[in-house]
Protein backbone atom coordinates (compact mmCIF):
# COMPACT_ATOMS: atom_id res chain seq x y z
CA UNK A 1 0.00 0.00 0.00
CA UNK A 2 1.50 3.82 -0.62
CA UNK A 3 1.22 6.45 2.66
CA UNK A 4 -2.61 7.25 2.03
CA UNK A 5 -3.68 3.88 2.00
CA UNK A 6 -2.05 2.84 5.01
CA UNK A 7 -2.83 6.14 7.01
CA UNK A 8 -6.78 5.34 6.05
CA UNK A 9 -6.31 1.68 6.90
CA UNK A 10 -5.34 2.13 10.24
CA UNK A 11 -8.01 5.15 10.56
CA UNK A 12 -10.25 2.27 9.37
CA UNK A 13 -9.52 -0.67 12.00
CA UNK A 14 -8.28 -2.57 8.38
CA UNK A 15 -5.47 -4.24 7.32
CA UNK A 16 -5.76 -2.65 4.07
CA UNK A 17 -7.89 -0.32 1.93
CA UNK A 18 -8.49 -0.32 -1.65
CA UNK A 19 -8.62 2.46 -4.19
CA UNK A 20 -12.46 3.03 -4.59
CA UNK A 21 -13.35 1.28 -1.38
CA UNK A 22 -15.89 3.52 1.25
CA UNK A 23 -14.86 3.51 4.59
CA UNK A 24 -15.75 4.77 7.62
CA UNK A 25 -12.81 6.63 9.73
CA UNK A 26 -11.74 8.03 13.15
CA UNK A 27 -10.49 11.57 13.32
CA UNK A 28 -7.39 12.82 14.72
CA UNK A 29 -7.94 16.37 14.48
CA UNK A 30 -10.29 18.56 13.29
CA UNK A 31 -10.28 22.63 12.48
CA UNK A 32 -12.40 25.28 11.26
CA UNK A 33 -12.12 28.86 11.17
CA UNK A 34 -14.09 32.04 11.64
CA UNK A 35 -15.60 31.85 8.23
CA UNK A 36 -16.35 28.40 8.57
CA UNK A 37 -17.20 27.98 11.92
CA UNK A 38 -20.71 29.31 11.77
CA UNK A 39 -22.45 27.10 9.28
CA UNK A 40 -20.60 24.14 11.00
CA UNK A 41 -22.25 24.86 14.44
CA UNK A 42 -25.30 25.37 13.02
CA UNK A 43 -25.59 22.07 11.88
CA UNK A 44 -23.73 20.72 14.45
CA UNK A 45 -26.68 21.74 17.05
CA UNK A 46 -29.08 19.90 14.51
CA UNK A 47 -27.44 16.25 15.69
CA UNK A 48 -25.70 16.48 18.75
CA UNK A 49 -25.30 18.80 22.11
CA UNK A 50 -21.40 17.93 22.98
CA UNK A 51 -18.62 17.49 20.61
CA UNK A 52 -16.92 13.99 20.80
CA UNK A 53 -13.50 15.45 21.90
CA UNK A 54 -13.14 18.87 23.10
CA UNK A 55 -9.36 18.28 22.91
CA UNK A 56 -8.97 16.88 19.34
CA UNK A 57 -10.63 20.26 17.86
CA UNK A 58 -8.88 23.86 16.80
CA UNK A 59 -10.75 26.59 16.03
CA UNK A 60 -8.60 29.71 14.27
CA UNK A 61 -9.57 33.10 13.50
CA UNK A 62 -7.79 34.02 10.77
CA UNK A 63 -9.73 35.02 7.25
CA UNK A 64 -11.30 38.19 8.63
CA UNK A 65 -9.54 38.88 11.50
CA UNK A 66 -9.71 41.53 12.65
CA UNK A 67 -13.22 41.76 11.84
CA UNK A 68 -14.13 43.62 8.57
CA UNK A 69 -17.30 44.01 8.60
CA UNK A 70 -20.35 42.84 10.89
CA UNK A 71 -21.03 39.70 9.38
CA UNK A 72 -17.41 38.75 10.40
CA UNK A 73 -17.80 40.22 13.60
CA UNK A 74 -21.04 38.53 14.31
CA UNK A 75 -19.68 34.81 13.11
CA UNK A 76 -16.56 35.41 15.50
CA UNK A 77 -19.08 36.00 18.22
CA UNK A 78 -20.96 32.86 17.23
CA UNK A 79 -17.30 30.62 17.54
CA UNK A 80 -16.41 31.78 20.42
CA UNK A 81 -19.44 31.37 22.29
CA UNK A 82 -19.76 27.42 20.67
CA UNK A 83 -15.46 27.38 22.17
CA UNK A 84 -17.08 27.75 25.61
CA UNK A 85 -19.99 26.07 25.79
CA UNK A 86 -18.01 22.62 24.50
CA UNK A 87 -15.04 23.41 26.66
CA UNK A 88 -12.70 24.06 23.88
CA UNK A 89 -9.79 25.36 24.40
CA UNK A 90 -7.74 24.84 21.08
CA UNK A 91 -9.06 28.46 20.14
CA UNK A 92 -7.30 31.03 18.06
CA UNK A 93 -8.87 34.58 17.84
CA UNK A 94 -6.01 37.01 18.68
CA UNK A 95 -4.07 36.93 15.29
CA UNK A 96 -2.31 34.25 16.45
CA UNK A 97 -1.67 33.46 12.51
CA UNK A 98 -3.23 31.71 9.50
CA UNK A 99 -4.83 28.10 10.53
CA UNK A 100 -2.41 26.45 7.90
CA UNK A 101 0.50 28.09 9.81
CA UNK A 102 -1.02 27.74 13.48
CA UNK A 103 -1.62 24.17 13.28
CA UNK A 104 2.09 22.78 12.34
CA UNK A 105 3.82 25.58 14.24
CA UNK A 106 1.68 24.37 17.84
CA UNK A 107 2.56 20.97 16.94
CA UNK A 108 -1.07 19.79 16.52
CA UNK A 109 -0.45 18.23 13.23
CA UNK A 110 1.68 14.65 13.26
CA UNK A 111 2.64 11.76 10.66
CA UNK A 112 0.34 9.13 10.06
CA UNK A 113 -2.72 10.77 11.37
CA UNK A 114 -5.87 11.47 9.90
CA UNK A 115 -6.56 15.37 9.62
CA UNK A 116 -9.63 17.30 8.30
CA UNK A 117 -10.62 20.84 8.31
CA UNK A 118 -13.68 22.88 6.45
CA UNK A 119 -10.93 25.22 4.43
CA UNK A 120 -9.75 23.20 1.13
CA UNK A 121 -6.07 24.07 1.92
CA UNK A 122 -6.10 21.44 4.78
CA UNK A 123 -4.06 19.36 2.58
CA UNK A 124 -1.40 21.66 3.69
CA UNK A 125 -0.56 19.38 6.86
CA UNK A 126 0.30 16.22 4.51
CA UNK A 127 4.21 17.63 4.13
CA UNK A 128 4.38 16.27 7.49
CA UNK A 129 3.43 13.14 6.47
CA UNK A 130 -0.45 13.17 7.63
CA UNK A 131 -3.48 12.32 5.41
CA UNK A 132 -4.80 15.79 5.82
CA UNK A 133 -8.12 16.74 3.74
CA UNK A 134 -10.84 19.40 3.53
CA UNK A 135 -14.29 19.21 3.66
CA UNK A 136 -17.73 21.48 3.85
CA UNK A 137 -18.95 22.73 7.42
CA UNK A 138 -22.00 19.84 7.20
CA UNK A 139 -19.64 17.14 6.98
CA UNK A 140 -17.07 18.88 9.61
CA UNK A 141 -20.35 19.13 11.56
CA UNK A 142 -20.91 15.50 11.61
CA UNK A 143 -16.78 15.11 12.36
CA UNK A 144 -17.77 17.73 15.56
CA UNK A 145 -20.30 15.22 16.84
CA UNK A 146 -18.95 11.52 16.32
CA UNK A 147 -15.39 11.82 15.65
CA UNK A 148 -16.07 9.94 12.73
CA UNK A 149 -16.36 10.46 8.89
CA UNK A 150 -16.55 8.71 5.70
CA UNK A 151 -13.77 8.47 2.56
CA UNK A 152 -13.37 6.63 -0.83
CA UNK A 153 -10.31 5.19 -0.96
CA UNK A 154 -8.35 7.65 -2.97
CA UNK A 155 -6.09 6.50 -6.38
CA UNK A 156 -2.74 7.70 -5.90
CA UNK A 157 -0.32 9.76 -8.72
CA UNK A 158 3.48 8.97 -7.80
CA UNK A 159 5.20 12.83 -8.75
CA UNK A 160 8.79 12.54 -8.44
CA UNK A 161 10.84 15.94 -9.02
CA UNK A 162 14.26 15.67 -8.96
CA UNK A 163 17.25 18.23 -9.54
CA UNK A 164 18.59 21.24 -7.68
CA UNK A 165 16.97 24.43 -7.82
CA UNK A 166 18.26 27.57 -8.89
CA UNK A 167 18.83 31.23 -7.46
CA UNK A 168 15.31 32.97 -6.94
CA UNK A 169 13.33 29.53 -7.46
CA UNK A 170 11.49 27.52 -5.25
CA UNK A 171 9.13 25.44 -4.19
CA UNK A 172 6.11 27.40 -5.21
CA UNK A 173 7.97 27.06 -8.98
CA UNK A 174 7.77 23.57 -8.53
CA UNK A 175 4.40 23.20 -7.74
CA UNK A 176 3.09 25.80 -10.08
CA UNK A 177 5.31 23.81 -12.60
CA UNK A 178 3.58 20.06 -11.56
CA UNK A 179 0.08 22.08 -11.39
CA UNK A 180 1.09 23.13 -15.59
CA UNK A 181 1.35 19.35 -16.25
CA UNK A 182 -1.21 17.40 -14.38
CA UNK A 183 -3.74 20.28 -14.86
CA UNK A 184 -6.23 22.10 -12.75
CA UNK A 185 -8.42 19.32 -12.81
CA UNK A 186 -6.45 16.52 -13.24
CA UNK A 187 -5.86 15.07 -10.14
CA UNK A 188 -9.40 15.18 -8.87
CA UNK A 189 -10.02 12.83 -5.63
CA UNK A 190 -6.71 11.63 -6.06
CA UNK A 191 -3.91 11.44 -3.66
CA UNK A 192 -1.01 13.19 -5.00
CA UNK A 193 2.13 11.74 -3.48
CA UNK A 194 5.72 13.47 -4.03
CA UNK A 195 9.00 11.70 -4.28
CA UNK A 196 12.48 12.53 -5.38
CA UNK A 197 15.67 14.41 -4.26
CA UNK A 198 14.30 17.81 -4.98
CA UNK A 199 11.45 17.12 -2.61
CA UNK A 200 13.86 15.29 0.15
CA UNK A 201 16.43 18.39 0.59
CA UNK A 202 13.29 20.53 1.27
CA UNK A 203 12.51 22.38 4.95
CA UNK A 204 9.08 22.18 5.98
CA UNK A 205 8.55 25.49 4.59
CA UNK A 206 8.69 24.25 1.37
CA UNK A 207 7.42 20.94 1.27
CA UNK A 208 4.13 23.32 2.86
CA UNK A 209 4.13 25.13 0.15
CA UNK A 210 3.75 21.68 -2.32
CA UNK A 211 1.41 20.08 -0.49
CA UNK A 212 -0.83 23.32 0.48
CA UNK A 213 -1.37 23.47 -3.69
CA UNK A 214 -2.18 19.98 -3.79
CA UNK A 215 -5.94 21.15 -3.92
CA UNK A 216 -5.54 23.22 -6.76
CA UNK A 217 -5.13 20.32 -9.22
CA UNK A 218 -8.39 18.95 -7.57
CA UNK A 219 -6.63 16.24 -5.41
CA UNK A 220 -8.12 14.82 -2.48
CA UNK A 221 -4.45 15.09 -0.23
CA UNK A 222 -1.41 15.88 -0.92
CA UNK A 223 1.61 13.88 0.98
CA UNK A 224 5.01 13.39 1.31
CA UNK A 225 7.20 11.29 3.84
CA UNK A 226 8.57 13.29 6.31
CA UNK A 227 12.54 13.84 5.91
CA UNK A 228 15.17 14.81 8.00
CA UNK A 229 14.52 18.43 8.92
CA UNK A 230 10.78 17.99 8.84
CA UNK A 231 11.74 14.92 12.10
CA UNK A 232 14.01 17.97 12.92
CA UNK A 233 11.33 20.34 13.18
CA UNK A 234 8.92 18.38 14.83
CA UNK A 235 11.27 17.63 17.39
CA UNK A 236 12.30 21.28 17.79
CA UNK A 237 8.82 21.93 18.56
CA UNK A 238 8.34 18.99 20.98
CA UNK A 239 6.55 16.53 19.27
CA UNK A 240 7.66 12.87 19.03
CA UNK A 241 4.59 10.83 19.26
CA UNK A 242 4.16 9.92 16.09
CA UNK A 243 4.64 6.86 14.12
CA UNK A 244 5.96 7.76 10.51
CA UNK A 245 4.49 6.44 7.83
CA UNK A 246 5.97 5.13 4.10
CA UNK A 247 4.58 3.73 1.23
CA UNK A 248 5.64 0.11 0.18
CA UNK A 249 8.19 -0.45 -2.46
CA UNK A 250 5.72 -2.33 -4.22
CA UNK A 251 2.96 0.27 -4.08
CA UNK A 252 0.67 0.47 -6.98
CA UNK A 253 -0.02 3.74 -8.46
CA UNK A 254 -2.76 5.11 -11.15
CA UNK A 255 0.12 7.35 -12.89
CA UNK A 256 3.39 8.53 -12.56
CA UNK A 257 5.07 11.81 -13.14
CA UNK A 258 8.69 12.86 -13.35
CA UNK A 259 10.23 16.47 -13.63
CA UNK A 260 13.61 17.70 -13.96
CA UNK A 261 14.01 20.92 -12.38
CA UNK A 262 17.45 21.80 -12.96
CA UNK A 263 16.91 24.24 -15.41
CA UNK A 264 13.72 25.52 -14.44
CA UNK A 265 13.02 29.43 -14.58
CA UNK A 266 10.46 30.67 -12.19
CA UNK A 267 6.97 29.95 -12.92
CA UNK A 268 3.99 32.27 -13.45
CA UNK A 269 0.24 30.89 -12.89
CA UNK A 270 -1.68 33.77 -15.38
CA UNK A 271 -4.95 34.64 -15.45
CA UNK A 272 -7.45 33.32 -14.31
CA UNK A 273 -6.61 29.75 -14.34
CA UNK A 274 -3.70 28.09 -11.96
CA UNK A 275 -2.91 25.60 -14.54
CA UNK A 276 -2.39 28.46 -17.40
CA UNK A 277 1.72 28.27 -16.00
CA UNK A 278 4.14 30.05 -18.15
CA UNK A 279 7.91 30.72 -17.54
CA UNK A 280 8.71 34.11 -16.78
CA UNK A 281 10.42 34.75 -19.74
CA UNK A 282 6.99 34.50 -21.56
CA UNK A 283 5.62 36.34 -18.63
CA UNK A 284 7.90 39.60 -17.81
CA UNK A 285 6.77 42.86 -18.49
CA UNK A 286 3.40 42.85 -17.34
CA UNK A 287 2.45 45.89 -15.54
CA UNK A 288 1.06 45.72 -12.24
CA UNK A 289 -0.91 47.99 -9.72
CA UNK A 290 -0.26 45.50 -6.79
CA UNK A 291 2.08 42.73 -5.33
CA UNK A 292 1.16 40.88 -2.40
CA UNK A 293 3.76 38.28 -0.22
CA UNK A 294 1.83 36.15 1.95
CA UNK A 295 -0.65 33.52 2.54
CA UNK A 296 -0.63 29.73 3.46
CA UNK A 297 0.89 29.06 0.60
CA UNK A 298 4.06 31.43 1.22
CA UNK A 299 3.98 33.93 3.99
CA UNK A 300 6.50 31.40 6.22
CA UNK A 301 9.97 32.90 7.25
CA UNK A 302 11.64 31.43 4.30
CA UNK A 303 9.71 33.23 1.93
CA UNK A 304 9.93 36.73 3.92
CA UNK A 305 13.89 36.25 3.78
CA UNK A 306 13.63 35.72 0.06
CA UNK A 307 11.62 38.44 -0.61
CA UNK A 308 13.82 40.48 2.01
CA UNK A 309 17.22 40.03 0.18
CA UNK A 310 15.47 41.04 -3.02
CA UNK A 311 13.86 44.28 -1.53
CA UNK A 312 17.04 45.39 0.46
CA UNK A 313 18.64 48.89 -0.62
CA UNK A 314 15.49 49.09 -3.25
CA UNK A 315 12.46 50.85 -3.21
CA UNK A 316 8.94 49.98 -4.87
CA UNK A 317 7.77 51.26 -7.57
CA UNK A 318 5.89 54.53 -7.10
CA UNK A 319 2.94 53.09 -9.06
CA UNK A 320 2.85 49.73 -7.22
CA UNK A 321 1.38 48.93 -3.52
CA UNK A 322 3.33 46.17 -2.21
CA UNK A 323 1.63 44.12 0.50
CA UNK A 324 3.49 41.42 3.67
CA UNK A 325 1.54 39.86 5.55
CA UNK A 326 3.74 37.37 7.71
CA UNK A 327 1.46 33.83 8.16
CA UNK A 328 1.57 33.51 11.96
CA UNK A 329 2.30 35.80 15.20
CA UNK A 330 5.53 34.16 15.65
CA UNK A 331 7.00 34.58 12.01
CA UNK A 332 6.43 38.06 12.59
CA UNK A 333 8.19 38.37 15.62
CA UNK A 334 11.32 36.29 14.07
CA UNK A 335 10.81 38.78 11.08
CA UNK A 336 11.24 41.45 13.43
CA UNK A 337 14.48 40.43 14.83
CA UNK A 338 16.14 39.52 11.43
CA UNK A 339 15.45 43.06 10.45
CA UNK A 340 13.36 42.17 7.55
CA UNK A 341 10.30 43.83 8.70
CA UNK A 342 12.07 47.23 8.96
CA UNK A 343 13.30 46.14 5.20
CA UNK A 344 10.15 45.55 3.61
CA UNK A 345 8.74 49.29 5.41
CA UNK A 346 12.10 50.75 3.94
CA UNK A 347 11.33 49.68 1.04
CA UNK A 348 8.02 51.33 1.05
CA UNK A 349 5.99 48.01 1.59
CA UNK A 350 2.64 48.09 3.79
CA UNK A 351 2.87 45.22 6.51
CA UNK A 352 -0.06 43.64 8.06
CA UNK A 353 -1.04 41.57 10.57
CA UNK A 354 -1.15 38.22 10.03
CA UNK A 355 -4.18 36.68 8.10
CA UNK A 356 -5.92 35.90 5.26
CA UNK A 357 -7.16 38.78 4.40
CA UNK A 358 -7.07 39.39 0.30
CA UNK A 359 -5.96 36.09 -0.58
CA UNK A 360 -9.95 35.58 -0.58
CA UNK A 361 -10.69 39.29 -1.55
CA UNK A 362 -11.78 39.62 1.76
CA UNK A 363 -10.08 42.91 3.02
CA UNK A 364 -6.02 44.95 3.44
CA UNK A 365 -5.62 44.70 -0.35
CA UNK A 366 -8.95 43.75 -2.08
CA UNK A 367 -8.08 44.86 -5.95
CA UNK A 368 -10.38 47.08 -8.31
CA UNK A 369 -11.21 46.76 -11.87
CA UNK A 370 -8.80 46.63 -14.31
CA UNK A 371 -6.16 46.56 -11.69
CA UNK A 372 -3.24 43.83 -12.05
CA UNK A 373 -1.96 41.89 -8.72
CA UNK A 374 0.98 39.59 -8.76
CA UNK A 375 0.92 37.25 -5.63
CA UNK A 376 2.40 34.55 -3.62
CA UNK A 377 -0.84 32.90 -2.92
CA UNK A 378 -2.56 29.98 -4.40
CA UNK A 379 -5.42 30.90 -6.43
CA UNK A 380 -6.28 33.46 -9.27
CA UNK A 381 -9.93 32.87 -10.31
CA UNK A 382 -11.82 35.36 -11.79
CA UNK A 383 -12.53 37.87 -8.73
CA UNK A 384 -10.73 35.92 -6.18
CA UNK A 385 -8.91 39.16 -4.94
CA UNK A 386 -11.60 41.89 -5.65
CA UNK A 387 -13.18 42.99 -8.60
CA UNK A 388 -14.05 40.52 -11.16
CA UNK A 389 -12.56 42.70 -13.90
CA UNK A 390 -9.29 42.17 -12.08
CA UNK A 391 -5.88 39.89 -12.69
CA UNK A 392 -4.11 38.25 -10.76
CA UNK A 393 -1.05 36.00 -11.29
CA UNK A 394 0.80 33.90 -9.15
CA UNK A 395 4.28 33.59 -8.13
CA UNK A 396 7.01 32.84 -5.68
CA UNK A 397 8.01 35.53 -3.01
CA UNK A 398 11.13 36.68 -4.82
CA UNK A 399 9.19 37.42 -8.51
CA UNK A 400 6.85 39.30 -6.62
CA UNK A 401 9.29 41.78 -4.32
CA UNK A 402 11.72 41.84 -7.81
CA UNK A 403 8.26 42.76 -9.65
CA UNK A 404 7.36 45.41 -7.01
CA UNK A 405 10.38 47.21 -7.83
CA UNK A 406 10.25 47.31 -11.36
CA UNK A 407 6.56 48.05 -11.76
CA UNK A 408 5.68 45.31 -13.76
CA UNK A 409 6.19 41.47 -13.74
CA UNK A 410 10.38 40.97 -13.68
CA UNK A 411 12.62 37.93 -12.59
CA UNK A 412 14.89 38.28 -10.07
CA UNK A 413 17.49 36.17 -11.23
CA UNK A 414 18.34 39.36 -13.80
CA UNK A 415 19.85 41.07 -10.34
Amino acid sequence: MNITEKILSRAAGKKEVHPGEIIEADIDLAMSHDGTSPPTIKTFHNVAQKVWDPEKIVIVFDHNIPANNIGSAEFQKVAKKFAKEQGITNLYTHGEGICHQVLPERGYVKPGKVIVGADSHTCTYGAFGAFATGMGATDLAMVYATGKTWFMVPEAFKVTVNGELGKFVSAKDVVLNVAGEIGSSGATYKSLEFHGKTIDSMHPAGRMTICNMAIEMGAKNGIMEPNKKTLEYLKNIGVTDFEVVQSDKDAVYEKEYSFDVNDLEPQISCPHDVDNVKGISNVKGVSIDQALIGSCTNGRLEDLREAAEVLNGRKVHEDVRLLVIPASANIYKQALKEGLIETFIDAGAIVCNPGCGPCLGAHMGVIGSDEVCVSTTNRNFMGRMGDPESYLYLANPAVVAYSAVLGEISNPQDL
